[in-house]
């Protein structure tokens, strides 16, 4: 069987999307996104969880104020958290994690479908594009995990 050329094109941009660099997220404007988890894939190359949006979503008033744990890159996690804006976009929105290697060093809890979960991280500059956002804080319950490095 074979794939006419446009098959081929959209199998190719499909993945290119998958996978794509960090350098496409814009770091200078880190957003904070809460809502219901929808779905999850729980697997590598990394792991995604989509949510709805809370149609309330409000920045917490102690968000700049949580302590963040110590991990192994530099990461001002202060300056992140503290100048984290709302996303313009509002409905679902794909939450992209890291590696499974750095989930399972910082022991984190797979979510379920249905649980309210919080994330802080970066998406395309403008919001361009998808609502996609590459997540260096995830919050599930009490608990915060960052993402980018592995944990000291």
């Amino acid at each position: 069987m074979s794939l006419p050329v446009s098959g081929i094109a959209l199998v190719i941009s499909k993945n290119s999307f998958a996978h794509h660099g960090w350098s496409s997220f814009d770091e200078s404007r880190p957003i904070y996104l809460e809502g219901v988890v929808k779905s999850i894939k729980w697997q590598n190359p990394h792991a995604e969880i989509t949510i709805t949006l809370a149609t309330d979503l409000k920045l917490p008033a102690d968000l700049a104020k949580r302590s963040t744990p110590a991990q192994a890159a530099s990461v001002d996690g202060a300056k992140i958290l503290s100048s984290a804006a709302l996303p313009k976009k509002r409905g679902d929105w794909v939450l992209e994690l890291s590696p499974m290697s750095r989930i399972e060093a910082w022991k984190v809890s797979e979510p379920k479908v249905g649980d309210m979960i919080a994330a802080v991280g970066f998406t395309f500059k403008g919001e361009k594009g998808a609502s996609l956002a590459r997540i260096e804080y995830l919050m599930v319950g009490d608990k915060l995990y960052g993402l980018r490095s592995m944990p000291v």
